[in-house]
């Protein structure tokens, strides 16, 4: 198990308003109808989520660097869990033409609106019970998802990870280093469930028994 940082260079382009963001609307009910996931999460008002994804291009390097690390061929099989719209499994095809992708996410709306060239290969689900053999996928990712989940959804998820993955498999999850980063992250988080530092992350790992590479972002 390594760390393998292939998404902050993207996190930190985005500027973010912390105070703003826990004053302009009430947090609750902001985060009441974040955790549905719905229409209002992906594509409605920035408050509520992302405020509109749309596809740009932005997970291409994302896709060249993972593609790279993991040295991915023509035939390989990649399942990403927590897929939204499979923005980044467009990318990998784009990537590494012949690649086999699969994109699971518990997002009906994600799957329903995902880029088109994608729906064929996406569908409903849940990360605490992959619906695929043990050891089916060259290379698992999971990004910004498992912290969404309850500790006893992220024990079995990464467990899951762990049994579906032949041999890659790379999570990236919202951490915190220090009270300041805490706070940033509660006041702009709305699904994060397992508020955990890096080493708390490690614990988890260890006790799931995941091998696979990881990182973190941190809310600066």
């Amino acid at each position: 198990m390594a760390h393998v940082d292939f998404i902050s260079v993207l996190h930190n382009k985005t500027k973010r308003d912390y105070l703003g963001r826990v004053n302009e609307y009430p947090k609750a009910e902001a985060a009441k109808v974040a955790g549905r996931f719905d229409g209002e999460y992906w594509d409605g008002d920035r408050k509520f989520g992302y405020g509109g994804m749309r596809y740009d291009g932005r997970w291409r390097p994302v896709a060249e660097a993972m593609a790279r690390h993991y040295g991915l061929k023509a035939g390989d099989r990649v399942l990403d869990v927590g897929c939204g719209k499979g923005f980044l499994l467009y990318e990998f095809t784009q990537v590494v033409p012949g690649l086999k992708v699969t994109g699971l996410d518990v997002s009906a709306y994600a799957i329903e609106n995902a880029k088109p060239e994608m729906k064929p290969f996406l569908q409903v689900g849940h990360a605490k019970s992959l619906p695929f053999a043990a050891k089916s996928f060259d290379l698992v990712v999971s990004l910004n998802t498992v912290h969404n989940l309850y500790c006893y959804d992220l024990d079995a998820a990464l467990r899951e990870i762990e049994r579906v993955g032949a041999r890659h498999k790379y999570v990236c999850s919202e951490a915190y280093r220090n009270e300041e980063e805490k706070v940033n992250l509660l006041y702009w988080q709305l699904t994060c469930r397992m508020f955990c530092t890096p080493e708390e992350w490690a614990w988890w790992f260890h006790q799931t028994s995941y091998t696979g590479d990881h990182s973190f972002i941190y809310f600066t």
